[in-house]
């Protein structure tokens, strides 16, 4: 249960965040998430991947669609040389993923050595 909780506040609050100030602040809010709410460190990483992955992921396809994903072929001919818009919306998921599932992972790995030193 508690994984599933740390998917949506990490989620709800990126996206709240990301309203008004940089993107970057998504690695904060999972950092301190995972922080707060204790979890194995696999389950800490992949809460921030699984949540950043479908937040990102399903951001930009809806906005990609919203001008007939004009920008992503010209992004994807840009950056990977394929026309592929999936692709380039895919490769954005996944880098939002990777952002937040380490933050994810280094705010359970900081708890635990505040922990231990507290102890």
């Amino acid at each position: 249960m508690k994984f599933f909780i740390t998917i949506l506040l990490t989620a709800l609050l990126s996206f709240a965040a990301c309203l008004y100030l940089p993107w970057w602040v998504v690695a904060i809010i999972s950092f301190a998430i995972a922080f707060a709410i204790p979890q194995r460190a696999i389950m800490a990483f992949l809460a921030g991947f699984i949540a950043l992955f479908l937040l990102w992921g399903g951001l930009s396809f809806f906005i990609s669609q919203a001008n007939a994903h004009l920008l992503a072929h010209k992004l994807s001919l840009l950056i990977i040389k394929t026309d592929s818009p999936a692709l380039i919306i895919l490769v954005t998921a996944i880098i939002g993923g990777i952002v937040a599932g380490f933050a994810g992972l280094s705010g359970r790995l900081f708890r635990k050595v505040i922990w231990v030193q507290k102890k």
